[in-house]
């Protein structure tokens, strides 16, 4: 009965990651990560930042090495100056890379604007599994500092080839 009940938030949070992807363009299976590698409460966390950032790519859990190109799409408010921050940190937590992500059209809205950004980090000496995983945080710019104004989504990923 609880295998039953998992599988059906997974389908529900597919199904509205679909829905705000859908608005702009027709998902790809490309676009989605694969639910059986992907836990629930990361694609739960991935779901509760669809109304303000979807990232196309890197998917969930992929593979990364340096540079990574970003790519997707964040509401204006996302952005301060047509930019915002990304940091990407290995497994324990520690910043191997920062950089940003450019807005690709008018940034000065309430809609999604797409982004893209390229960022170059150390690749960690890679040792057993805990060694390959990573986070990229896309976070929202907040030039105020105020913590009330602070938000990220957070896609985890492996390291390597």
């Amino acid at each position: 009965m609880g295998k039953i009940v998992s599988i059906l938030v997974v389908l529900a949070v597919l199904i509205g990651f679909l829905f705000v992807v859908g608005k702009n363009r027709m998902p790809t299976t490309d676009d989605l990560p694969s639910t059986t590698e992907v836990p629930a409460d990361v694609l739960a966390h991935i779901q509760s930042k669809a109304n303000l950032i979807v990232v196309d790519s890197p998917v969930p859990l992929g593979n990364i090495t340096s540079p990574i190109v970003v790519r997707g799409k964040a509401r204006g408010t996302w952005y301060f100056e047509a930019s915002f921050p990304i940091d990407i940190v290995n497994w324990d937590g520690l910043i191997i890379g920062q950089g940003h992500a450019e807005a690709q059209g008018d940034w000065m809205t309430e809609e999604f604007v797409p982004f893209i950004g390229t960022i170059e980090f150390t690749e960690p000496a890679i040792q057993g599994e805990l060694g390959k995983r990573g986070t990229i945080i896309f976070r929202k710019d907040n030039p105020s500092g105020l913590a009330e104004h602070d938000d990220a989504l957070e896609i985890p990923i492996t390291f390597g080839d």
